[in-house]
């Protein structure tokens, strides 16, 4: 074998040592997870409160013009600590989110690499991998993004919000529609929009193959193929993202605004048409590259910290 094959076949760093059964390889994807989280958190929570006023207010509410008007309209009207707004939950729910879906592909890795004896895995089998990470995880970031969500919405302040806290959003939610109806409602949009993560991990290895050939280091290429995969993520899932927001964030009234997901999807297009699906996009697609690029970057390192 060459050279440039072999490096275009080595593995990167958290997919070494997969035929190591051991409790603590299982594990150590579980705990760079918590370092993904946080760093995710620190780099993008004011893009992503940004993209979530976007994606919920709607072109014909005449809320903000654009991305850049809704960033500067809500440092103006509330502060730049409104940019954190819903920041404990992700804080806490990141931690756990990552870690579960950063360890469940971690170990989903380690199971198909028990298939395939000697030949590394496929572009197909990190795609599984992902898919597998985000599935599972869907059913613990349901609750936490419908909780960030409802609070990086929240316009007023003082007595006009109707949350003053995480806590009493989560109370609010389960007292007005029930604890599983409420907090996770949106289950089965969250677990559409994360099923995109056979694409973010597959193009993952893509380009962590392909810049590997062009001789970057290890942290250099895990950054770059973070930042890469989390804009090819973002080109496909974002409709998703959306609707499932929109869903996510409406007023607890009966009826409902908004009674099914195809009725979200239904007026986004009616009202905005194709364009609607995509309101927001330009912050999201900002903040995919540093933020993915950084939280991979430091789910990497503690696990090659960890596995030396």
């Amino acid at each position: 074998m060459s050279t440039t094959q072999a490096e275009s076949r080595a593995p990167s760093v958290s997919n070494a040592s997969l035929d190591d059964k051991s409790f603590a390889n299982r594990a150590r994807g579980f705990a760079a997870g918590v370092a993904s989280g946080i760093t995710k958190l620190a780099v993008g929570h004011p893009f992503d409160t940004i993209k979530i006023r976007m994606q919920t207010s709607g072109s014909a509410d005449g809320r903000f013009k654009g991305p850049l008007d809704c960033f500067l309209t809500t440092v103006r009207k509330e502060g730049v600590r409104a940019l954190y707004k819903g920041a404990t939950p992700p804080l806490v729910g990141w931690m756990f989110m990552d870690s579960i879906m950063l360890g469940t592909v971690h170990n989903t890795r380690m199971m198909l690499k028990s298939y395939n004896g000697d030949r590394p895995l496929s572009v197909f089998q990190h795609g599984l991998a992902g898919l597998a990470g985000g599935l599972t995880v869907s059913f613990v970031a349901t609750p936490v993004e419908q909780i960030k969500s409802r609070l990086q919405v929240q316009y007023s302040d003082g007595a006009a919000r109707i949350y003053s806290g995480p806590i009493d959003c989560a109370r609010k939610i389960a007292k007005n529609n029930g604890v599983f109806k409420g907090l996770w409602k949106g289950l089965l949009p969250t677990m559409a929009f994360r099923s995109w993560f056979f694409v973010f991990w597959a193009s993952y290895e893509v380009y962590s193959r392909e810049l590997r050939k062009l001789g970057y280091s290890d942290s250099t290429v895990t950054f770059i193929a973070g930042g890469l995969s989390a804009n090819t993520f973002w080109l496909g899932c974002f409709p998703t993202d959306v609707v499932k927001n929109r869903y996510m964030t409406q007023p607890d009234v009966n009826p409902p605004r908004f009674p099914t997901v195809r009725s979200v999807a239904k007026y986004v297009y009616q009202t905005e048409g194709l364009k609607g699906f995509y309101r927001g996009f330009v912050p999201s697609f900002l903040r995919a590259f540093p933020t993915n690029a950084s939280a991979v970057l430091a789910f990497e390192t503690v696990m090659k910290f960890l596995h030396d």
